[in-house]
């Protein structure tokens, strides 16, 4: 017997990634044997795998919550979106192939025996699997060939809870009007609601939840009380990074002067902005996103460009926003500067597309803060790596993901290699580390090379952050915190799980 249940959402960013986390490390925290599982997902915050395979970003998140490893069976379709109308399609952690989205969405059932073959897997190895949808099961207008929510759901024949969000409001509506617009059967199959994200005195929703019971017919399993150590765990997608400023404020803890200013540019198919997420847990460190149509802040310490998802239109669209002469007054005042991945690739001189990867657009003019050219290519680097710092021999690791390789130009003055990886030399660095860039995702994660990286922009004394410890930390007290308001004994009991 299948045991498992799946948590659908009213609509995108309600939190079914994060309850799916918390109630992950609260089954596993009661000693079951636990599983996340995704069909499909829609993002270009990803993970690495140990066998050189990618998933999306939350499901590596929910892994560790069940302190297992990442697989790729937990998340089998990834769309990586390259443009407004075309994503890079992921199967099973490999580049399947590029879609626009009216052919992917026309094709999308024919996916269905692999997600199902990497489901049942899953099922084998765990006591239960927690499902997550995508979107809403409400986008009716999708529904055919639908992989992600309801098809699945029944494709696998297992029951669903549905999310929604109380802070953006409408939640009665959205809801109720979920179980009108989808069809009987599948209004069958949901097994009760779970309303996130509340603020204030809960006894001034019981009539609110007395009403959704009453019209929808789906009993309420809990008001979850907001949770406001989730900004200490990673963001699904860019909805929320473009929609905060994820700044953490540092008034009254330190002088203006000991803040170390960060500005991360929000290019338009930002990926893997994770990265920065250790930062932000720095007391004196202000990291903000700069939105398009914005200035990059004068008193800005350090300007990170981020990955990229398409490094070349990314590139045009820096330079259309004119942060690329903000990039340029920065340097001449002495800031520093780093670009990781796509970031580091359009530090060149030259990003080049000879085999179409990306579009049309074959070679562009890079900004010229590196000695190095990259030339995109179609096979894709995936691998976890370790190494070290050269310039403080602080350890370092995390992944590399990416197409492409980048050249250095040589016998540049005042270059050196920024890391050494798996006893190889990686990106770049200039001025004696005021400009540099590399491929590492996660570097950030190390604590000690964090702290030696924030020494080198201002004299501080050593941190006692730990990131890792921090996450784990968080997850614990996430799964507590369901343990107060969700009524997880009956979840359980509605996955099949005796």
């Amino acid at each position: 017997m299948t045991v498992a249940i799946m948590f659908q959402g009213t609509g995108s960013d309600v939190g079914k990634s994060l309850l799916v986390a918390g109630l992950a490390r609260a089954l596993t925290n009661r000693g079951l044997s636990v599983r996340p599982f995704k069909p499909q997902n829609m993002s270009n915050n990803a993970a690495v795998t140990p066998d050189g395979g990618e998933i999306g970003r939350a499901q590596a998140l929910q892994a560790r919550a069940c302190r297992v490893e990442v697989s790729t069976d937990m998340n089998p379709i990834l769309l990586k979106p390259q443009t407004d109308l075309g994503s890079q399609v992921i199967v099973r952690g490999k580049i399947w192939g590029n879609t626009n989205t009216g052919n992917y969405w026309q094709k999308r059932y024919e996916l269905m025996p692999t997600v199902l073959e990497s489901f049942y897997r899953l099922t084998e190895e765990a006591d239960i699997v927690l499902v997550e949808g995508a979107g809403s099961p409400a986008e009716i207008n999708l529904r055919s060939g639908d992989i992600a929510n309801m098809g699945f759901a029944e494709a696998a024949d297992i029951p669903v809870i549905i999310i929604g969000d109380i802070d953006r409001g409408g939640v009665i509506a959205s809801i109720v009007g979920t179980g009108v617009l989808i069809q009987p059967e599948e209004k069958e199959r949901i097994k009760g609601v779970l309303i996130n994200k509340f603020r204030g005195d809960l006894k001034l929703f019981e009539s609110g939840a007395r009403i959704i019971e009453e019209k929808s017919g789906f009993p309420c399993l809990g008001v979850i009380p907001f949770f406001n150590q989730a900004r200490k765990l990673p963001d699904e997608d860019a909805v929320s990074v473009q929609s905060s400023q994820r700044s953490e404020r540092t008034e009254g803890k330190y002088h203006r002067e000991e803040v170390i200013r960060v500005s991360v540019l929000l290019i338009s198919r930002i990926s893997n902005f994770d990265d920065f997420d250790p930062l932000t847990a720095e007391p004196d460190v202000e990291l903000n996103f700069i939105h398009p149509g914005e200035i990059i802040p004068s008193d800005t310490d350090l300007i990170i460009l981020p990955g990229s998802k398409a490094t070349i239109s990314d590139l045009v669209f820096l330079k259309e926003q004119g942060w690329d002469i903000d990039i340029a007054a920065h340097v001449r005042r002495g800031g520093q500067v780093l670009g990781i991945c796509g970031g580091y690739q359009m530090m060149g001189h030259t990003v080049s597309d000879p085999d179409g990867i990306e579009g049309d657009v074959k070679s562009i003019n890079g900004l010229s803060l590196l000695p190095v050219d990259t030339v995109l290519t179609s096979e894709k680097t995936l691998t976890k790596v370790s190494g070290f710092d050269l310039l403080s021999k602080e350890k370092v690791s995390g992944y590399e993901m990416h197409v492409g390789v980048t050249t250095v130009k040589k016998n540049t003055d005042n270059i050196s290699a920024m890391l050494n990886l798996e006893g190889v030399d990686e990106g770049v660095s200039y001025e004696g580390g005021q400009i540099s860039g590399c491929y590492l995702h996660g570097l950030f994660s190390s604590d000690s090379y964090r702290s030696a990286f924030l020494s080198r922009i201002k004299s501080r004394e050593a941190s006692s952050v730990s990131f890792e410890n921090e996450i784990d930390a968080t997850l614990d007290a996430l799964a507590q915190h369901l343990e107060n308001s969700v009524d997880i004994d009956q979840i359980i009991k509605l996955s099949g799980y005796r």
